[in-house]
């Protein structure tokens, strides 16, 4: 039997310096390695939730808003907004912190999915998960319609299966 969990519970913070390697000719964190950072803190965190070992299915809803540049402290908040039978939505939250200034910014967020898998890569059930939060419970809702539309994008689902999607756009 598998005990729903709270995402409490699996919260990950993971926090990294923007070191020369990490940066472009302008002195800015290249893309690649902050989606390289996001998905390290998400796989812990799906671990945490899971207790299992997990592989990333999926990225989307990235956003880059704020460049993030050399020298600054990067903090990576990760927490599972909604676990489905062996998936795993997981929220990153990215800050960006000039020390020296005193300067702390959301620079960016992301949506990651994970499958839970056992020793012969078989996907194997997750906790559920109870939202506590207004913003836990918003990011739990919206879930499902970001899982249809990730499944129809794959075409893994059939657009006139995506129940939840026409839900917003058909009116009875």
């Amino acid at each position: 039997m598998t005990i729903s969990k709270t995402p409490k519970e699996s919260f990950t913070i993971m926090n990294e310096l923007v070191l020369p390697n990490d940066t472009n000719a302008l002195g800015n964190m290249f893309g690649g390695r902050l989606l390289q950072w996001m998905d390290v803190v998400a796989a812990i965190c799906a671990q945490k939730h899971s207790n299992s070992n997990v592989v990333t299915a999926s990225v989307d809803g990235v956003s880059f808003k704020e460049a993030i540049h050399l020298g600054n402290v990067v903090t990576l908040e990760a927490y599972v907004s909604r676990a489905f039978s062996s998936s795993m939505e997981i929220y990153i939250k990215v800050y960006a912190h000039n020390i020296p200034r005193g300067e702390k910014y959301l620079c960016n967020d992301a949506y990651y999915t994970f499958v839970a898998i056992d020793s012969r890569s078989k996907a194997v059930s997750v906790p559920a998960t109870i939202p506590e939060t207004e913003e836990e419970i918003n990011k739990f809702e919206g879930a499902l319609r970001r899982r249809q539309v990730r499944l129809v994008m794959a075409g893994k689902m059939k657009p006139e299966d995506a129940s939840e999607l026409k839900a917003l756009f058909v009116v009875d």
